[in-house]
């Protein structure tokens, strides 16, 4: 394979009417120098910037170590930790209109994003070797996201619908190709990126410049390389949470040495129901706090049940909950019904039963998103009711394995095949059934 140039990517920070940011340093932009605090305003569709109206701003860095900070980025959008911070980054900073929003978009070479998202996605005192495997699958997954944009361009709507509707059945999957004008956002829908505003460690330094330019590939095409935090134990496979395409990296395999296939079919609802129910000698079954901390944000550790978790509802409230997040009235709820589970047990097709109609929904992230005000840990749960009142449960317990979609390299998982000497080679081909590990760029 012919070496390549290194890339670069455009990622989406944040939209706003209003935008405050810092240039630390010299950009320049219609040929003049500017820096310090800067504010662009959306007046009548049109960017405002120092008077004069633009359709579209990009200040361009003088130096490779020029900065600008975005003041109130968001960070866990919809999850328990989101909240607002003003974040640094490298690069160019551009400015677009969309939505009634002004769209702040960097723009900087990949491997300089790629530090970032390490030290983001995961604490920057991990393993040397945890690390280098999160730089191969990061940037596998990255460079397939910018060629699925590209292709998908290319194709018509329809081909490209991830929501499917009737008067009995809803089946949406979201994944990353609803962004049109920038590769990837910053947010954990993509990648966590906060650019430099973390300090970056020499381990993830490190970790970047042993696998430069090093990617994933199966059979000569680039790896889809999706990761989790945890698998609960069993990987899940793609067509389960995306589209109804197998990819043949992406398995379903036990989390431990063996890495056998389960032994149990877990789309078989009396198996699963066992499965979910116990604890397995398993990678990522574990509450070691060194290993967790190699994974977890501090915001990530508030809460450490997501091996196997339990959520309880009232009547009142998963009432509440379903008919806001479906925007229908169900009833009183009876029922929540698998009606498909994948290879590890998470549900992809769920009816809901209520006193006055039912309704499926689907795939997996439809029904976290349903059955939580922000996500579910994971789809992988039974459902126990109890109090009954006239045939209505009054109380929902949903006990559940995993944090995540469990496709692909499960990160706790990693964190322990680290801390026990494997290799980062070792740990990617654990979780990507026969793929291989090739330099793409210089």
């Amino acid at each position: 394979m012919m070496m390549q140039e290194e890339p670069k990517v455009t990622v989406g920070i944040v939209s706003a009417a209003r935008l405050c940011f810092t240039l630390n340093g010299a950009y320049t932009i219609e040929e003049k120098v500017c820096e310090g605090r800067q504010e662009v305003e959306l007046v009548d569709g049109a960017i405002q910037w120092q008077g004069k109206d633009y359709q579209e701003l990009t200040f361009v860095p003088t130096t490779d170590h020029a900065s600008f900070t975005l003041e109130d980025v968001t960070i866990g959008v919809n999850f328990h930790w989101e909240r607002k911070e003003a974040q640094t980054f490298l690069g160019k900073l551009h400015f677009v209109v969309a939505n009634d929003s002004i769209c702040a978009i960097n723009e900087l070479p990949i491997e300089t994003y790629l530090t970032s998202v390490i030290s983001s996605e995961m604490n920057a005192t991990s393993s040397l070797e945890l690390l280098k495997a999160h730089a191969v699958i990061s940037r596998s997954w990255l460079l397939a996201q910018i060629e699925n944009r590209k292709a998908k361009v290319k194709a018509t709507t329809a081909s490209m619908c991830s929501c499917t509707k009737t008067e009995t059945e809803l089946t949406r999957w979201y994944d990353r190709d609803d962004h049109s004008l920038f590769d990837v956002c910053a947010d954990d829908h993509c990648q966590r990126y906060q650019g430099i505003t973390k300090a970056t460690n020499i381990h993830v330094t490190e970790a970047i410049k042993q696998t430069r330019g090093e990617i994933l590939m199966y059979n000569g095409t680039l790896c889809d390389a999706r990761f989790s935090k945890c698998c609960g134990g069993v990987v899940e496979e793609f067509q389960y949470c995306w589209e109804n395409i197998r990819k043949p990296y992406l398995t379903t395999l036990v989390d431990a040495p063996q890495d056998n296939a389960p032994s149990l079919d877990l789309t078989n609802e009396d198996n699963a129901r066992q499965w979910i129910q116990t604890s397995e000698d398993v990678f990522c079954n574990t509450k070691e706090a060194k290993v967790l901390k190699q994974i977890l944000n501090n915001y990530d550790q508030e809460t450490q049940d997501f091996y196997r978790w339990t959520q309880i509802y009232t009547q009142d409230e998963i009432r509440s909950l379903i008919e806001e997040k479906c925007g229908m009235k169900l009833g009183k709820i009876i029922d929540l019904v698998p009606l498909s589970r994948g290879k590890s047990g998470r549900i992809y097709r769920l009816r809901i039963v209520g006193s006055e109609r039912s309704f499926i929904i689907g795939k997996e992230l439809e029904i976290r998103r349903t059955l939580s005000k922000t996500h579910l840990y994971s789809s992988a749960f039974i459902v126990e009711k109890t109090n009954n009142e006239d045939g209505i449960p009054q109380l929902f317990t949903i006990k559940g394995k995993g944090w995540g979609h469990g496709v692909g390299l499960c990160q706790i998982g990693a964190a322990v095949m680290g801390e026990r000497r494997y290799n980062y080679n070792e740990i990617l081909l654990h979780y990507y059934r026969g793929a291989e590990i090739v330099k793409l760029h210089k």
